[in-house]
C-alpha cells in the first residue's frame, strides 16, 4: 500500500499530465477532500500489463482504464515495437474497438482507440483504425491479412459494464505471450510522460498515415470464412430457424453477414439486444457463459417465431453459446465442451469428405486447452490425426497453431471450454462469428438426416467414448486467501506434500503448473510451460476422473474443471454423472473449503 505522502505525490503528478476534464476533476476533488481510501484505489497500484494486455474498471488514476493510462500504455507499446521491428514505419498496426463507454470518467472504447492511434501516428507509424465497432477476431485477422506488426483491440469482452480492456496481438496474428508482456510493461514504465501531441487526437483525421480497413476486411473476412462452407445447397433449402443475440454488443451485423455468405436465411435477432448498448440493460452479466439467465429474451423470441436453435455471442463476438429446443419442450444450453465435441466432429467430417487421400491425415492437427474436455484426443486417436493440448487461453493455442501451420501442418480446429472456438485458420484466436455460422450449417445438415444437435452429440459420445464435464467457480476478492488455499494444497500432510485423497476419491497423479511439478513424468517435471504468477493444479483420480483448480487472469475467481471419460460402449450416463457429482462435491468440501475461506459460490 502506498503511504499518504506517496499517494499525494502520485495524484499531483497525474494532474500535471491528465487533460481529460472528468478524470482530472475526480482526482482534484479526492485531493481536496484528503480522501485517502479512494486515492489508494486510484493510485495504489498501476494496472498490470500481462499477456492478456490490460483489463480494469474505467475511472481516474493509474489503477484504471482512462485516457492517460491508454496514452502511457500505447507509448510503451510503440517504443517496444520500434525496438523489435525495423520496418514498423512501413507496415504499421491495426486498432479496433467495441461499444463500451463510461459517462462519469469520459472514457469509451472508441476514444481510447483514437488516442492509441494518435500515439503511433505521432511517431510516423501507419495505423489501420477501424472506423466503426468490430468483433475482436477482426483485429487478429487484419494483422495476418495485411501483414502488420501488431494489433490492438479495445474491449473488455464479457466483463461488467464499468470495465474496459486493451488486448494485444503480435505480427503472427496471435495474442502475445511472454516475454513480450514483460518487455511492454517495462517500456510503459519508461514512457509515462505524455508526448507533445499525445492529447491532440484530431490530428489523425488529416494524416496520410491513417487508414480505415473496415470495408476491405469486411469483404475479405467473409470471403475467407466461406472456405469452411461445405453444404451451400442444403443451406439454401433448410427450413431450420435460428435466433441470434449479440447481448448488446457488436455481433449483430456481422453474424447476419456471415449467414448471407453461407447462403443461409438470416437468423431472427433479439430486438432488445441487437444494438450496441454500453449499459447492457437487459442482463445482469453480459456473458452467455453464465447460462440461461442471459438467454431469457432469446428463448421468448424462439418460441414466438418457431426457432429451434439459439446462437448467442458475447459483447465482442469472440465467444459463442448455443441452445437447442428438445422434444420435451425444454431448452438445452450446450456447455463449451459439448459444442467443442460437436464442432470438432463436424470440422473433421467435412475435412475427411474433401480429402480422400489417407496420407494427408498425418499432417492434420486439433488443439484444446488443458482444462477443456479431452474429447478431441479420443476422436484423434480413433481417426488418426494429431491432438495437442496447451495451457489455458487462446494465446497458447493461437501461437501453437501458427507454429504448426508454418511447418506445413493443417490446424483444423481449436477450442476451450469457456465457449471459445477457432474454426477457421484465417483467425488465430477464438471467433464467435465464424463459429456461429458453421454451427448453423452443421445443424442444417443434421436436419436433413432428421437429427438434432443433441442427438449428434450422443452419437459422438457413443462412437468415441462418453466425456462428462462439470465446471464452476468461487469468487474471492482477497489474493491472500487464494494464495493460502493453494499453499495448503501444496503442504497438505506436512511440508511439500500434496493430498493423497479427496474424500473417498484416491489421488493417483498431480501436475502443478505453478511450480512445474508433475508426478506422472519420469523426472517429475511438467511438460507444459509453467507460470509462477498464476495458480493451477491438476489432480488425476484413481477412478479416471481429472480435476483442475486455477485462478483467473482477468476476474477475482478460483475456477475448477472436472471430467470423467469412459471408453466407447459404456453408456451408463447416469452412473457416470453421479460419480462426477460426488467427486466435485468432495473437491469443493475438502480442497476449496468455501465456509472456512469465505468464498462466494457462482450464482445462477
Amino acid at each position: 500500500m502506498a503511504g499518504d505522502a506517496a499517494l499525494r505525490r502520485a495524484a499531483e503528478q497525474w494532474l500535471l499530465w491528465d487533460k481529460n476534464p472528468k478524470t482530472s476533476a475526480i482526482v482534484k476533488q479526492l485531493v481536496a477532500e484528503g480522501n485517502v481510501e479512494e486515492l489508494q484505489k486510484c493510485f495504489g497500484l498501476r494496472m498490470e500489463f500481462g499477456t492478456a494486455g490490460l483489463r480494469a474498471a474505467m475511472g481516474a488514476g493509474i489503477s484504471h482504464m482512462n485516457d492517460l493510462t491508454i496514452i502511457q500504455t500505447t507509448q510503451g507499446f510503440c517504443r517496444y515495437l520500434e525496438k523489435n521491428f525495423s520496418d514498423l514505419k512501413k507496415r504499421g498496426v491495426v486498432i479496433g474497438f467495441d461499444a463500451r463507454a463510461h459517462l462519469s470518467s469520459g472514457g469509451s472504447s472508441k476514444r481510447f482507440a483514437r488516442l492509441a492511434a494518435n500515439t503511433f501516428i505521432s511517431q510516423g507509424v501507419p495505423v489501420y483504425l477501424f472506423s466503426d465497432i468490430t468483433p475482436t477476431p477482426f483485429v487478429p485477422y487484419t494483422v495476418t491479412h495485411l501483414k502488420l506488426c501488431a494489433g490492438i483491440m479495445v474491449t473488455a469482452s464479457h466483463n461488467p459494464k464499468q470495465d474496459n480492456g486493451y488486448k494485444v496481438y503480435w505480427e503472427n496474428g496471435a495474442q502475445i505471450i511472454s516475454p513480450h508482456d514483460k518487455g511492454i510493461s517495462q517500456a510503459i514504465e519508461e514512457n509515462q510522460e505524455p508526448w507533445p501531441q499525445a492529447w491532440d487526437d484530431k490530428l489523425i483525421d488529416s494524416s496520410v498515415l491513417l487508414h480505415d480497413p473496415y470495408a476491405t476486411v469486411n469483404k475479405e473476412y467473409f470471403k475467407d470464412i466461406q472456405k469452411q462452407c461445405f453444404h451451400r445447397n442444403i443451406n439454401k433449402e433448410t427450413n431450420l430457424k435460428f435466433v441470434h443475440t449479440s447481448v448488446h454488443g457488436v455481433g449483430h451485423k456481422f453474424v447476419q453477414l456471415a449467414f448471407e455468405a453461407f447462403d443461409l436465411r438470416p437468423p431472427f435477432a433479439v430486438p432488445e439486444q441487437k444494438d450496441p448498448d454500453p449499459e447492457f440493460p437487459t442482463v445482469k452479466y453480459p456473458n452467455p457463459e453464465e447460462g440461461k439467465g442471459v438467454l431469457t429474451l432469446s428463448f421468448a423470441l424462439a418460441e414466438k417465431d418457431g426457432a429451434k436453435i439459439i446462437l448467442a455471442n458475447d459483447p465482442d463476438a469472440d465467444r459463442l453459446a448455443v441452445a437447442e429446443k428438445q422434444e420435451s419442450g425444454e431448452w438445452k444450453v450446450f456447455s463449451g465442451n459439448e459444442l467443442g465435441a460437436l464442432l470438432g466432429w463436424w470440422i473433421f467430417t467435412c475435412w475427411k469428405n474433401q480429402n480422400r487421400d489417407t496420407c494427408a491425415i498425418k499432417d492434420v492437427y486439433m488443439l484444446s486447452s488443458t482444462v477443456s474436455s479431452k474429447i478431441l484426443r479420443a476422436i484423434a486417436l480413433k481417426e488418426g490425426f494429431h491432438f495437442e493440448e496447451t495451457l489455458t487461453g487462446f494465446k497458447w493455442m493461437g501461437n501453437r497453431a501458427k507454429q504448426l501451420m508454418d511447418q506445413g501442418k493443417a490446424v483444423l480446429f481449436a477450442f476451450e471450454e469457456a465457449i471459445g472456438y477457432m474454426c477457421c485458420p484465417a483467425v488465430l484466436d477464438k471467433d464467435g462469428v465464424s463459429a456461429a455460422v458453421i454451427t448453423a450449417e452443421m445443424a442444417s445438415f443434421l436436419a436433413t438426416r432428421n437429427m438434432s444437435l443433441s442427438q449428434q452429440l450422443k452419437a459422438v459420445y457413443d462412437e468415441y467414448g462418453l466425456h462428462i464435464t462439470k465446471a464452476s467457480y468461487f469468487i474471492c476478492h482477497d489474493p491472500k486467501v487464494i494464495q493460502q488455499l493453494f499453499d495448503n494444497l501444496r503442504n497438505y500432510d506436512g511440508e511439500n506434500t500434496y493430498p493423497k485423497s479427496c474424500g473417498r476419491f484416491k489421488v493417483s497423479g498431480i501436475r502443478d503448473l505453478t511450480t512445474g511439478y508433475d508426478s506422472s513424468q519420469p523426472d517429475q517435471k511438467a511438460i507444459l510451460p509453467t507460470s509462477k504468477s498464476s495458480q493451477m493444479i491438476t489432480f488425476t483420480f484413481a477412478n479416471g476422473g481429472v480435476a483442475t483448480m486455477r485462478t483467473s487472469g482477468t476476474e477475482p475467481k478460483i475456477k475448477y474443471y472436472s471430467e470423467l471419460c469412459a471408453p466407447p460402449g459404456n453408456s451408463d450416463v447416469e452412473q457416470l454423472k453421479k460419480e462426477l457429482d460426488e467427486l466435485v462435491n468432495a473437491l469443493e468440501k475438502h480442497f476449496f473449503q468455501p465456509e472456512k475461506n469465505n468464498l462466494q459460490r457462482k450464482t445462477e
